[in-house]
């Protein structure tokens, strides 16, 4: 796998405090980064901060599908340790949780998900103990297999945000763009057609005791904007399709390894990927549960009336489960 690095917009020190001030502006007057109130004041100060930083934090545009946003500097001693799960973070490193809210808002709408992380905005990405071999981002000792984010789902995120507190290990995310495959014309007609469902991951214990019938979808589609990816081979029942599709889905992973890249996020960095081109993983480690693991915040985000998604999945049922939007439309 390449190890040259992903693109790089570099913050200055002027637009990395600005940001930062912003966000503990809002920390202070909402008092907690999950206030029900702060979502709603978003936009608005957003609406304030430079034209220079609202061009760096524009959205992706180049066909590698991501980028990593660099210049922020946390502070490693006031995060405290890296939590053992998920639930226990409390309001550790919650000043980042609303820096990556703001740089979430300025490229769309975040959302949230009334079965993860008791539907908070900002997800925390630890090891966590008894999780070692699952595929989720509590995982540690196995490959997290490139994926889509939250593929089961119609409404789920076009782009998503991983955001770096500590990486003492340099633990690599692994990701690549669709749009840098190469893949014969038969291939792309098989994985156009809608042959099998993605299910639910184990990250979402509702979703998959839904009694709903999967239905198939599409791996790949064509938008006016090129070709576009819905991708997760842990959750898609391979056994139950035909032998065409099977072996062009194959050349697909195949053609995705190729062309991936592992991204060594520093503490501070935001990896911004377009969830309708790329595929993210992360490579196995051992986790020490010390209090000194890596840890990313997570946020996903909608940008509304993007044309990269088939008309057909606006009728399925997305297993029961609800995307929250960060405010109402």
């Amino acid at each position: 796998m390449p190890t040259c690095p992903a693109p790089v917009r570099r913050l200055d020190t002027a637009a990395a405090a600005e940001l930062t001030t912003t966000a503990a502006r809002l920390l202070k007057f909402h008092g907690s980064a999950t206030s029900p109130g702060l979502p709603a004041d978003l936009p608005v100060m957003c609406a304030q901060l430079s034209s220079e930083l609202r061009d760096a934090l524009r959205p992706v545009d180049t066909a590698d599908g991501l980028f990593v946003l660099r210049g922020l500097r946390p502070d490693d001693t006031e995060l405290g340790p890296t939590p053992g799960h998920w639930s226990t973070v409390g309001d550790a490193g919650a000043l980042w949780d609303v820096v990556l809210l703001l740089v979430s808002t300025l490229m769309g709408t975040p959302i949230a998900w009334d079965g993860q992380q008791d539907g908070r905005f900002v997800h925390n990405i630890v090891p966590s103990p008894g999780h070692e071999s699952e595929q989720t981002g509590a995982s540690s000792s196995v490959l997290l297999t490139p994926h889509t984010e939250d593929a089961f789902h119609p409404g789920r995120a076009h782009l998503l945000l991983l955001c770096c507190m500590r990486n003492h290990d340099d633990i690599a995310t692994t990701a690549a763009s669709v749009r840098l495959t190469e893949l014969a014309q038969d291939d792309l007609e098989q994985l156009k057609r809608p042959v099998a469902p993605i299910l639910p991951d184990d990250a979402y214990e509702q979703a998959r005791k839904f009694a709903g019938r999967p239905a198939p979808v599409p791996t790949l589609f064509d938008s006016p904007e090129g070709l576009t990816m819905r991708y997760d081979p842990a959750y898609t029942p391979l056994e139950e399709t035909d032998e065409q599709w099977r072996e062009a889905y194959g050349r697909l992973g195949q053609e995705l390894a190729r062309v991936s890249v592992a991204v060594s996020l520093e503490p501070g960095d935001v990896l911004v990927v377009d969830n309708d081109l790329v595929v993210h993983g992360r490579v196995p480690f051992r986790a020490r549960y010390d209090g000194t693991d890596r840890w990313l915040k997570r946020a996903s985000v909608r940008v509304e009336d993007r044309p990269t998604r088939p008309v057909a999945e606006h009728d399925e049922h997305g297993y029961g489960q609800a995307a929250l939007t960060a405010w109402a439309a």
